[in-house]
């Protein structure tokens, strides 16, 4: 039996006992995590799919460890002026083993891992924040390399002024954008909590000054 499901933002082709690797997790090393946006499931010759997902359809996982991926190189170059930019990016990833597959009939557990808790918290707290907080977020437009969709995604995730975003961290602040939308995955978050640190201290000169020597929120 196989399945496609999708997981952090993309979509995989996973059978039981397979090791797959995804983006960054919220969970420990050890737990337990489910996921129930499965678009298909074979069995044979008997194939289910999803509009899109199916109903009652779960797949049991645990998580192996949280690692880096390769480095990928950023190269970026402008024709006759001089512009030459050299990156290089590691996508924060988690290692994942199968357990199991159901193809109908399951029901998914209320606190059956902390990476599934703990993002319906977040947009629990989230909804109460935009009431409480109304008219007071934060523009995070303002941090180099995050754009509308991406300030959209922190704010539905609590994430609404530039301090709260100053004491994430990148690792986090990935996982955030990348369970808002697979787009929003190759993002490189390593310097906003800085940047949002000096705007939060009204250092607007100092984060003007700085951003000058970011290319998309990557130091060059």
């Amino acid at each position: 039996m196989y399945a496609i499901v999708e997981i952090a933002g993309h979509q995989f082709k996973v059978e039981k006992d397979q090791k797959v690797y995804v983006n960054r997790l919220s969970a420990e090393e050890g737990d337990s995590v489910e996921f129930d946006n499965v678009l298909l499931v074979g069995d044979g010759d008997n194939i289910t799919l999803g509009a899109p997902a199916i109903d009652g359809a779960l797949i049991g996982a645990k998580v192996v460890k949280h690692l880096k991926g390769d480095k990928v190189i950023v190269f970026k170059k402008k024709r006759r002026k001089g512009y030459r930019v050299k990156n290089g990016h590691r996508q924060y990833l988690s290692e994942i083993v199968i357990e199991s597959i159901t193809a109908s009939g399951a029901k998914k557990k209320a606190t059956s891992s902390k990476a599934e808790a703990k993002p319906k918290a977040k947009k629990e707290t989230a909804k109460a924040t935009a009431k409480k907080a109304t008219g007071k977020a934060d523009d995070l437009k303002k941090i180099e390399g995050a754009g509308p969709k991406a300030a959209e995604a922190l704010v539905n995730a609590g994430v609404d002024t530039f301090e709260k975003l100053a004491k994430e961290t990148p690792e986090h602040i990935s996982e955030i954008l990348s369970e808002a939308s697979s787009r929003l995955a190759h993002l490189v978050t390593d310097t906003w909590p800085k940047q949002a640190q000096m705007a939060a201290d009204g250092k607007w000169d100092e984060l003007k000054e700085y951003q000058d020597k970011l290319d998309g929120g990557i130091e060059k």
